[in-house]
C-alpha cells in the first residue's frame, strides 16, 4: 500500500505543478488548468488517505498533520474557486488567479516535503 500511496502523493505533485505553473507561464486560467486542479486534488486525497491507512495512529495533530489538512482544505477551495473564475468568465479574475495558485502550490509543498523527511526518517 506504500507504494500506491507514494505514487499518489507525487502525481498529484506533479499534476499539481504543470497546472499552477502553466497557468502561470499562459498569463490566464484555462479550462485545461481546472482538470489538471482536480486531478492534482484527487490524487492528494487517495495518497493522505493510504498514507493514513499505513499510520498507526491515523491523523496526527503534529506539524505534518496541521499543515496537509490546510493543505487539503486550500487545494479544494482552490479548485472550487477556479472553476467558478472560469465558469463565470471573468476576464481579470482568470488573469490573476495564478497569484493565489502559486500561494496554494507553496503551502501544498511544506506538507509534501516534510512528509518525504518524515519518511525518510523511519
Amino acid at each position: 500500500m506504500l507504494i500506491y500511496a507514494m505514487v499518489s502523493i507525487t502525481l498529484a505533485l506533479v499534476f499539481y505543478t504543470i497546472g499552477v505553473w502553466s497557468e502561470r507561464i499562459q498569463g490566464q486560467l484555462k479550462k485545461w488548468h481546472l482538470a489538471i486542479f482536480w486531478l492534482g486534488l484527487i490524487f492528494d486525497s487517495i495518497g493522505t488517505t493510504l498514507m493514513g491507512k499505513i499510520a498507526a495512529n491515523g491523523f496526527q495533530l503534529n506539524f505534518h498533520g496541521v499543515t496537509g489538512l490546510l493543505a487539503i482544505l486550500l487545494m479544494v477551495f482552490h479548485a472550487v474557486w477556479a472553476t467558478i473564475v472560469v465558469v463565470r468568465d471573468n476576464k481579470e479574475a482568470r488573469a490573476n488567479f495564478h497569484k493565489f495558485s502559486i500561494v496554494v502550490w507553496i503551502i501544498w509543498l511544506i506538507p509534501y516535503l516534510s512528509g518525504a523527511v518524515l519518511g525518510m526518517t523511519r
